[in-house]
């Protein structure tokens, strides 16, 4: 079944168990990979806004920070394109630009190809908070991996890609000037 002796047990183990007794057609390995990836995520996310809170952003804060960081010098992108290379939505990055901007960390520029358009751009500011937190949260990750040996996390890194492939997920087309 795949299940791991008593010292090597999770919190999912035990949920799974339950649903055994209980209900055994809802004890699948779909289950195990959605609680698990669920249980995943919350600790990632803890420690994460951890490291944010210090720095008085959220994670939606810091990743507009990021998305025009990892975009290269000059630091900037359309709105759209931030939002589709971020894991926010349109209208979401919009509060968040307003209060990025007032915090000094980001500026609009007009675009001067196209009246109707603008950049969004990290001042130089914005360039060292996105650097200092990703080195931050870079840290907090590897404090909560370090028990987890290295070819086990590249297998699952791996794994991971394999099932977001096969669910479709792709990566963001380039920009077509």
């Amino acid at each position: 079944m795949g299940r791991q002796e008593a010292g090597r047990r999770d919190r999912v183990d035990e949920m799974m168990d339950g649903w055994r007794a209980e209900l055994p057609e809802a004890a699948t390995v779909q289950l195990e990979i959605i609680k698990r990836a669920s249980r995943f995520k919350a600790l990632v996310e803890e420690v994460t806004q951890s490291v944010l809170g210090e720095y008085g952003l959220t994670y939606a804060e810091f990743d507009v920070l990021a998305t025009l960081r990892r975009a290269g010098a000059p630091y900037r992108l359309k709105p759209s394109r931030l939002a589709a290379r971020s894991s926010l939505t349109t209208g979401g990055t919009s509060n968040i630009l307003q209060r990025l901007t007032a915090a000094g960390l980001v500026e609009r520029e007009p675009d001067p190809d196209d009246g109707r358009s603008s950049w969004v751009r990290l001042t130089d500011l914005g360039v060292r908070r996105a650097e200092e937190l990703a080195m931050a949260t870079t840290d907090a990750h590897g404090n909560l991996l370090a028990g987890v040996p290295d070819e086990t996390a590249r297998a699952l890194a791996d794994l991971l890609r394999e099932v977001l492939v096969a669910l479709g997920d792709r990566p963001v087309p380039p920009h077509r000037a």
